[in-house]
């Protein structure tokens, strides 16, 4: 097979000469990771469990290596179609076309909207006023909603942000803007910063967790607990979303990266 230069290897060149910022867009997994809780009677996702094995000890001189049991939902993760109702005919994990990994990022910034109210939601409005600024939101990108959340992944409390009422009051993203996105801009998907794709208070939306039902019955996906999303530019870096193959799986923790190119 005759070698082939050029893209590829220009874009190598800028990486390695920084030229390219690859930005970590992940949360840290630990035992500490917040995972999402559903109500009673529902069932939850466990959190992340460390078993170290051997460490340079007499279980294994010369290495080191641990087991972990993980949800597939755990830390910063990746919702695949068929993680909700609307989407089990559509794919798993270990199904999703390669090229799909790998998109353009639109980061829409809603920090002060959700610093005035926690539960507030992205609208339609709220996007065409990005692309009014930044232009047209592409076929294959995903929306990366910033809500500033990312900065609360340490503290539980601010986290979940749990009110009188029982309920966590964090962002989300409106029914209407998720088929916008879906029907109008053939997104590859959505992507947060708080536990999961949709607000707090979305199981008493209708339908509830619209981003869930209409994001991932039209085939497409969901990122949760991202970070660093102030470090993009509003259009133009590129994400890389890497889940575990894991075969029928609904989901998986996820190393998210965004190459961004230096000004």
């Amino acid at each position: 097979m005759m070698v082939k230069t050029g893209i590829l290897e220009e874009l190598l060149k800028n990486i390695v000469d920084e030229k390219i910022e690859v930005v970590d867009l992940t949360q840290i997994l630990n035992e500490n990771t917040p995972v999402i809780q559903l109500p009673e009677p529902f069932k939850n996702t466990g959190g992340f469990t460390f078993n170290q094995l051997s460490k340079y000890d007499e279980n294994g001189p010369a290495f080191y290596w641990n087991d972990f049991v993980a949800g597939e939902h755990c830390g910063t993760h990746f919702d695949a179609p068929v993680h909700w109702i609307s989407g089990k005919d559509h794919d798993s994990v270990d199904t999703i076309p390669m090229k799909n990994m790998v998109g353009e990022a639109c980061v829409i910034d809603i920090r002060e909207k959700a610093k005035q109210n926690p539960d507030y939601c992205l609208t339609v409005e709220d996007i065409h006023s990005f692309e009014d600024q930044f232009g047209e939101i592409k076929k294959h990108s995903w929306v990366l909603i910033h809500s500033g959340w990312g900065k609360f992944a340490d503290n539980h409390e601010k986290f979940f942000n749990v009110g009188d009422d029982g309920r966590p009051h964090t962002p989300g993203i409106t029914k209407e803007a998720a088929i916008f996105l879906v029907e109008e801009r053939d997104i590859l998907g959505v992507g947060v910063e708080t536990v999961g794709t949709d607000a707090g208070i979305a199981d008493t939306f209708d339908p509830p967790f619209p981003n869930h039902y209409f994001m991932l019955g039209a085939n497409k996906y969901g990122l949760a607990q991202l970070t660093n999303l102030e470090r993009l530019p509003a259009r133009g870096s590129v994400l890389v979303v890497n889940p575990l193959k894991i075969e029928n799986g609904s989901g998986s923790p996820v190393r998210v990266v965004a190459l961004v190119e230096k000004e």
